[in-house]
């Protein structure tokens, strides 16, 4: 009997996000884009299966004479069988989604704006060094207005987002506030002491 040799043998796969020039790789570009709009037609999919069991389980109504109004929805409803369900739209299908429970799927470029969000706002209020002096900037204002950002951007997507998401956002902005909150009694405190010593 021969002895069968098995090789194991494995894969190498890059997940880097970026190329050697610092751009973003387009197969990556492209599975964010697939695993979109396979997110939107799963949401869908749902949405119209939902629509369906609700068109099931309403009762039927009782005989009564036919309306005007009543006569064109037969008509309408003959013409396009399902026309009901062929006019939920993917913001439809998301918000029946969100309603019964279900979430949104986690956006790795959606984590990505954030980090690149708290990131600014982290080095104007004093977590980065200005390359000319080595020396600390604090820069209230604009950490402010990215703080404000991040606020509207939580204010417009409630609802939309997965809970990891979601859990992100209220996290960074509850720090980031706390931080400025810190750092304006600071440079309060030292501008009061500069007005003393004048």
């Amino acid at each position: 009997m021969a002895d069968s040799k098995h090789e194991d043998t494995f894969k190498v796969v890059d997940r880097r996000l970026f190329g050697e020039d610092g751009e973003l790789r387009k197969d990556v570009v492209e599975q964010e884009r697939r695993n979109e709009e396979a997110a939107e037609k799963k949401a869908a999919a749902q949405a119209q299966e939902k629509a369906k069991a609700a068109a099931a389980s309403k009762p039927a109504p009782t005989q009564t004479a036919p309306s005007p109004l009543a006569a064109n929805a037969d008509t309408q409803g003959a013409a396009g069988n399902g026309a009901a369900l062929a006019d939920v739209t993917p913001e439809d299908a998301a918000a029946e989604a969100q309603d019964s429970g279900e979430m949104n799927p986690t956006s790795r470029s959606f984590q990505m704006l954030i980090d690149f969000l708290t990131r600014n706002a982290a080095a104007m209020l004093g977590g980065m060094a200005d390359p000319r002096t080595g020396q600390a900037f604090v820069d209230l204002e604009g950490a402010r207005e990215v703080i404000d950002m991040l606020d509207a951007l939580r204010e417009k997507t409630r609802g939309n987002l997965s809970k990891d998401d979601d859990n992100l956002l209220i996290e960074v902005i509850g720090s980031l506030k706390l931080t400025f909150m810190e750092i304006s009694k600071v440079a309060a405190e030292q501008m009061a002491k500069k007005a003393k010593a004048k």
